[in-house]
């Protein structure tokens, strides 16, 4: 089997023999589940990419997009949108298929009832915390609950009045009849119903009584007619219970619940609680912030859904947790962009020269390539004059070993221009700091000139002084300074946030032709990396966000340099 995003696995082979064995009625029929309480993060993209690419990848497949809205006072139409918006820009959809948990409020209901009326459900008094002293421990059975015995039709009768609104929050709880000695603890009569007199987005205050993810989540699979409800693997232990809600319910049909490991990555944070705690206590700008693992904060930064769908085919579908690499992560965005992504000069920390043997008032226009892995892209014109930026990084006055840029007396290439050699540094008298270089330039030297005899080991970018456009740069580096696997339960795990994760630079310099630049157009900033508009850009002042930089032999060498 293989979709657009991928490889077999072993969820894949289960379907394939279902289909084979003639299960499900020959059917495939999945879902994507989220509660809306937040924004979708990348591990939520693999989850996307493997159920929604089972439905395509079989002939009348389908993949329902389910809001399990469930908890009324954490959820909230804008996080429905969000996910609307976010599931379309991977690349999928769900053609219609699209249901909320609340949708089945009175069926959930009825089901209940039906559990009650068998004596596989009682309504129980204990508060939330003798509810935990009874429920025993990994070693230790469970107590059963005084309320356990109560008959049916007095469960029933108060069960009616829970919904009638007649208690208070926290009085009752509605419980499965299973097993308080069972050694899996969620079999251990767990809540099926909680009173919670809140407001929901989508039914209002019709609804006092609200469903425990435990009980509706499989209730809604079987109303759907689901075949194969594919889960992370914190809910194998939950499986039992899962099937125990369908048969017990006598659901219309018996979902196939499967279990895969959850994707985590290094030095950031997978957790929807954790987001949100970073996002209200405004440690970050947003769920869009470029910093984040959200699908808004990486689009924002620019990885396209191309690269992500490829991401999640390679890292695969496996059944024991294990850490990805953020490196891979970026290396397929990095794969992607440099297919899709036109190049231009920009400048981060410019550094002056001065060309003084270039005519003072002359100005050309040279011709640059905007992207050699596909020819198609053609060029662009690019000014070039006397008075040019460099980087700072690109000279070095006594450089070291290896360094083959710019140096007193040494010769470099401007990127689809001249040869150009350094003839003299120009010094703050006070703090010593370089201000600008003297060079001179050859004419005889113009990239690809038949005439060029002389070869340079290195060539730089630049921009003209004259014709740049001021520009804000954020570089991003990682949210957190170690993993949070590695962060001791004690500590306040905000306190290992990198406080070098967003750096902004604001005095850089960029070719004219990103002048005009829209919100969400890629580059590649040719030597430093790709780089995508921010939201926050206008023509008069833009703003790019560093997606991931270029491989940066240097930057190692220079590291393991020997202090001087």
């Amino acid at each position: 089997m293989s979709d657009q995003t991928g490889a077999s696995n072993f969820i894949r082979e289960i379907v394939t023999a279902d289909l084979a064995a003639g299960k499900h009625g020959n059917r495939v029929v999945t879902r994507f589940p989220p509660e809306p309480n937040g924004y979708l993060h990348i591990g939520h993209a693999k989850s996307i990419c493997l159920n929604f690419g089972l439905a395509q990848d079989t002939p009348d497949g389908v993949c329902h997009l389910r809001f399990d809205d469930t908890n009324p006072t954490t959820e909230d139409p804008e996080y429905v949108q969000a996910i609307q918006d976010d599931v379309r820009w991977l690349g999928f959809d769900w053609h219609e298929k699209m249901f909320f948990a609340s949708d089945y409020f009175e069926r959930l209901y009825e089901f209940a009832v039906k559990l009650i009326q068998k004596n596989l459900a009682y309504v129980d008094t204990l508060t939330a915390e003798d509810m935990r002293g009874y429920r025993g421990t990994l070693t230790e059975p469970g107590k059963n609950s005084p309320s356990r015995t109560r008959a049916a039709e007095e469960n029933l009768d108060l069960f009616r009045r829970m919904r009638a609104g007649e208690f208070a929050d926290g009085t009752h709880t509605l419980r499965a009849k299973i097993d308080m000695a069972s050694p899996n603890i969620n079999l251990r009569d767990p809540v099926l119903y909680r009173i919670r007199h809140a407001t929901h987005y989508r039914t209002g205050s019709a609804w006092c009584l609200y469903p425990a993810y435990d009980y509706a989540h499989p209730l809604s699979d079987a109303l759907e007619g689901i075949t194969h409800s594919i889960c992370t693997l914190e809910f194998e232990d939950h499986r039992p219970l899962y099937n125990w809600v369908v048969e017990q319910a006598e659901a219309p049909c018996r979902p196939q619940q499967i279990e895969f490991a959850r994707l985590n990555l290094t030095y950031t944070v997978m957790s929807k609680r954790k987001l949100l705690e970073l996002v209200s206590k405004k440690l970050v700008t947003g769920w869009d912030d470029p910093r984040l693992p959200t699908i808004k904060g990486l689009r924002r930064r620019g990885y396209t859904p191309e690269a992500i769908r490829a991401f999640c085919d390679h890292i695969g579908v496996a059944k024991r947790e294990a850490t990805v690499e953020m490196q891979l992560l970026e290396h397929f965005v990095r794969e992607d962009l440099n297919r899709r992504s036109p190049r231009v000069m920009a400048v981060l920390r410019p550094l002056k020269i001065i060309l003084d043997n270039y005519p003072k008032d002359q100005a050309e226009e040279l011709e640059a390539i905007n992207n050699p892995e596909d020819p198609a892209a053609g060029t662009r014109r690019v000014p070039f004059s006397r008075v040019l930026y460099i980087e700072q990084d690109d000279f070095r006055e006594d450089p070291p070993k290896q360094f083959f840029r710019l140096a007193p007396g040494r010769e470099v290439r401007l990127r689809y221009a001249y040869i150009i050699k350094c003839v003299g540094v120009t010094k703050d008298p006070q703090t010593g700091e370089i201000t600008e270089l003297h060079c001179t330039y050859d004419p005889a030297t113009m990239s690809g000139a038949s005439q060029e005899q002389r070869k340079v080991k290195a060539t730089i970018h630049w921009v003209s002084a004259d014709h740049a456009v001021k520009a804000e740069v954020r570089l991003y580096n990682s949210l957190l300074v170690t993993d949070l696997a590695k962060v001791p339960p004690d500590h306040d795990w905000t306190t290992y946030l990198n406080p070098a994760s967003l750096e902004r630079i604001t005095n850089c310099l960029v070719e004219p032709s990103l002048q005009q630049t829209t919100p969400g157009t890629r580059y590649q900033f040719e030597r430093l990396g790709y780089f995508c508009t921010d939201l926050d850009s206008t023509a008069d002042a833009p703003v790019f966000n560093r997606t991931v930089s270029l491989k940066d032999a240097w930057a190692k060498i220079e590291k393991a340099q020997p202090s001087r």
